[in-house]
């Protein structure tokens, strides 16, 4: 089984790779529209930045991870994609190859094949969670922009273990929807633009850092950094965090099981695959319509196939029997354009399209809506 290596107890006097215990680490995670974030960061960066970088980009799996070499164009800092058990060191990027968790260990990195969180997989989540549960308040958290609310259960971690939150501003952001989700759900630490990110990653990188008080390493959160380790879910005991629920996990069919971060509630199965409300909502009504084109499918198979029938029988000369399967044939393919209805007037939820719509709806008759949660 492979192993996640979170230490008991730290030395405070021993170095990690090239990284010492007291230094600071920057993890950042984006979406649609955070190619150009990156590179903005990247080329404004000094040089000579000493605070290793770990990027999350969500990209599908069968791609050439190309940003490495982009942000290599940009600046001297070192970028590529990270490999399992590759040591940190200063004056780094390392970034999450395609279709790949990256997680932070005591000194390395590890590159994993673990279950998909928010339907991706790298995921922004499970790197912030490690970072924020190994290094504490020595964590500076990045959200850039991106769709729906991949980073918030993430920055979430990154605050709760003393670490810095920061996120791009939601109205210069492409698409605004992980930068907002996080602003809403996170006690955020600064928003700010593109254009301010860097000189203000450079100051944070000069503070002396507090003691951390120190805040308690909860067993869930190891657990949910073990199953993204590729540890079996079901028997690290992840149920045990958990309040069952009747819902179906829409990756894989198990039972999900709610876990609950103060205000923030996602979902768990017990094979792996992590959901944020917002991402449930997402892909339970995306497989609606999946559901509804196969339907329609095996309902087109039956019209063809009872023509086909029905066209033999007229050949041998049997009007009767040609007739009834006509008839049948006909019959399906009424009840199929009610099916077609439905698909084509099926919406895909978010959190983010409902606000919008509500919004809209009730601004005709003066009525202000609070935000969701």
């Amino acid at each position: 089984m492979p192993q996640y290596n979170l230490p008991v107890e730290e030395n405070k006097n021993s170095e990690h790779g090239n990284l010492t215990y007291h230094q600071k680490v920057i993890v950042i995670g984006a979406s649609t529209g955070g190619f150009e974030a990156f590179k903005m960061i990247i080329r404004n960066l000094p040089p000579d930045f000493n605070i290793p970088i770990f990027i999350v980009w969500h990209m599908s799996p069968d791609i050439h991870g190309v940003l490495p070499e982009v942000l290599n164009r940009e600046n001297t800092i070192y970028a590529a994609n990270a490999y399992d058990h590759e040591p940190i060191a200063s004056n780094r990027i390392y970034v999450a190859p395609p279709d790949h968790h990256l997680l932070i260990e005591y000194g390395s990195v590890r590159i994993t094949h673990g279950p998909k969180e928010n339907r991706f997989r790298p995921a922004v989540d499970p790197l912030f969670r490690s970072a924020a549960y190994v290094y504490g308040n020595r964590v500076i958290g990045v959200i850039l922009s991106g769709g729906l609310d991949d980073g918030t259960a993430g920055l979430w971690a990154v605050k709760h273990f003393g670490g810095i939150a920061i996120v791009q501003d939601p109205l210069e952001a492409e698409v605004a929807s992980m930068p907002e989700n996080a602003l809403r759900e996170v006690n955020i630490d600064y928003c700010v633009g593109i254009s301010e990110m860097a000189d203000l990653l450079v100051r944070l990188s000069k503070e002396p850092l507090i003691e951390n008080a120190g805040v308690m390493k909860d067993e869930q959160t190891k657990k949910e950094i073990e199953i993204a380790a590729e540890e079996c879910a079901m028997k690290n005991g992840h149920l045990h965090f958990g309040e069952l629920t009747p819902f179906a996990c829409p990756e894989c069919y198990g039972v999900l099981s709610r876990l609950r971060n103060d205000n923030i509630v996602r979902y768990r199965c017990h094979t792996g695959h992590a959901y944020s409300v917002d991402t449930l909502l997402a892909s339970v009504t995306e497989k609606v319509e999946d559901s509804l084109y196969n339907a329609i499918r095996g309902m087109d198979e039956s019209v063809m196939m009872l023509n086909y029938i029905g066209d033999h029988f007229a050949e041998s000369n049997q009007p009767g029997f040609a007739a009834s399967y006509f008839n049948k044939a006909k019959e399906i393919d009424e009840r199929s354009q009610l099916v077609r209805k439905a698909a084509h007037s099926n919406e895909q939820l978010s959190k983010e399209y409902l606000q919008q719509h509500i919004s809209t709806e009730n601004n005709d008759i003066g009525i202000k809506i609070p935000s969701l949660k």
